[in-house]
C-alpha cells in the first residue's frame, strides 16, 4: 500500500484503537464506526504499520484532491462494515464474459432479494477490497439490506464483447447463441441466482436515463426470477423526441457534450483510463456553436472521427430504419 501526504484513507480498524487517533483530528472520543482520517500532521510509517498490523481493509479513495466529506466517510464506513464485495465474469450465451460487482450483507442468518442495474458509464471503483461509498439506489436501500449488483454491458469497461450504442432489440434471434440487452440481463439473472449466496431468488433492476434503457430491455422475455423493474427516465425513442433529435431537430449541444466524453473502448476490456473532459474554453455554449461552424466542422476541429457513436448520429438524420429499429 502506498500512502500519500495530503491524501485520505479509509481503514477498518477497530474501534478500540481509535481513540488518540481521532482526537488528533480535533475530534474527541471514539467514533462510532472503525473509521480514521489521514492528514499530513500524521506519521506516514506508524500508520502504514497500524494498517498492516490490523489486517485494514484499504477503501476506495475519491478522485484526487477530493476529500470524502463526512456523509461520504459515514457511509462508506457502514458500507464496509456491513457488506462483503465479489466480482466475477459472467458468461453469457454466446460464451461473452459479462463483468459484474456484487455486494452480500454480511449477516448470513437470512436471504435477501438482488437488486441490479446495467450500465454502459463503469461499475468502478475495481477490485473486490475497493468499495463504493454507497451501495444501491439509496442509503436507506443499503440499510434495508439487499443484494446489490452492478454490470459492465458488453463491450463496456471490463466486460467482453462489442457494445453497440442504443442496441436494438432482436425480433428474431439466430440460433441459441444470438445474443442481445434482453438476452444478457436473461443470463445474468439466471447466473446470478445460482451462485450468489444467500439470495432468495428474487431479482430487481433500477436505472436512471442510459441504465433505465438497459433496466427496460430486461423486461422483454424476463427471466422468471426478474420480479420488478424501475427503468427512470430511460433513454427510448433517441431518433425521434428523445436525446438524438427532437421530433427531426438534432439536439447539438446535448450530443455533443456527451459524445466528447463517451467514447468507444479498445478491443479488449479495459478499467476506465484517466482522460481530460473536452474543454470548451468558454461558459457560453451559443458562442461556442457559432464559432464551430456547420456541423462537419465538430469532426474536423474536435472531435476527429474518433467516435463512431457521434458519426452514426449525425450519419441518421430522418427517421430512417436505424431510429426506427431503435424505438
Amino acid at each position: 500500500m502506498t500512502l500519500a501526504a495530503g491524501r485520505y484513507y479509509e481503514i477498518s480498524i477497530p474501534i478500540s484503537a481509535l481513540g488518540n487517533l481521532c482526537q488528533a483530528k480535533g475530534r474527541p472520543g471514539r467514533p462510532t464506526y472503525a473509521e480514521i482520517c489521514y492528514s499530513p500532521s500524521m506519521d506516514l510509517r506508524k500508520l502504514t504499520s497500524l494498517c498492516v498490523l490490523l489486517s485494514g481493509a484499504v477503501l476506495a479513495q475519491p478522485p484526487a484532491g477530493v476529500p470524502l466529506t463526512e456523509e461520504q466517510r459515514t457511509q462508506l464506513v457502514y458500507t464496509l462494515a456491513h457488506y462483503t464485495k465479489f466480482e466475477y465474469k459472467i458468461a453469457m450465451r454466446d460464451g461473452v464474459r459479462l463483468f459484474a460487482a456484487v455486494y452480500v450483507p454480511k449477516d448470513a442468518s437470512q436471504q435477501y432479494p438482488i437488486i441490479m442495474q446495467r450500465t454502459p458509464y463503469n461499475v468502478g471503483p475495481y477490485g473486490a477490497d475497493n468499495y463504493k461509498t454507497q451501495v444501491g439506489p439509496s442509503f436507506a436501500a443499503e440499510k434495508e439490506g439487499f443484494i446489490f449488483v452492478y454490470e459492465d454491458v458488453r463491450g463496456r469497461y471490463m466486460s467482453e464483447g462489442t457494445f453497440v450504442d442504443v442496441r436494438p432489440h432482436k425480433t428474431h434471434y439466430d440460433g441459441p447463441t444470438d445474443a442481445d440487452e434482453s438476452t444478457d440481463t436473461y443470463d445474468t439473472v439466471e447466473w446470478l441466482v445460482k451462485h450468489v449466496p444467500n439470495n432468495n431468488g428474487r431479482v430487481g433492476m433500477w436505472g436512471i436515463s442510459y441504465p433505465g434503457f438497459f433496466a427496460a430491455h430486461g423486461l422483454i422475455d424476463s427471466h422468471p426470477a426478474l420480479k420488478a423493474v424501475s427503468p427512470q427516465a430511460p433513454m427510448g425513442d433517441v431518433g425521434n423526441g428523445d436525446d438524438g433529435y427532437h421530433n427531426g431537430a438534432f439536439h447539438l449541444a446535448a450530443n455533443f457534450r456527451f459524445y466528447s466524453g463517451f467514447l468507444p473502448r479498445k478491443p479488449e476490456p479495459e478499467q476506465p483510463q484517466p482522460t481530460v473532459r473536452f474543454d470548451p474554453g468558454t461558459m457560453d455554449a451559443y458562442d461556442f456553436f457559432l464559432r464551430m461552424g456547420p456541423l462537419s466542422n465538430a469532426n474536423e476541429k474536435y472531435l476527429k472521427h474518433q467516435n463512431q457513436y457521434w458519426d452514426d448520429t449525425i450519419k441518421h438524420t430522418s427517421y430512417d430504419e436505424y431510429w426506427q429499429a431503435r424505438a
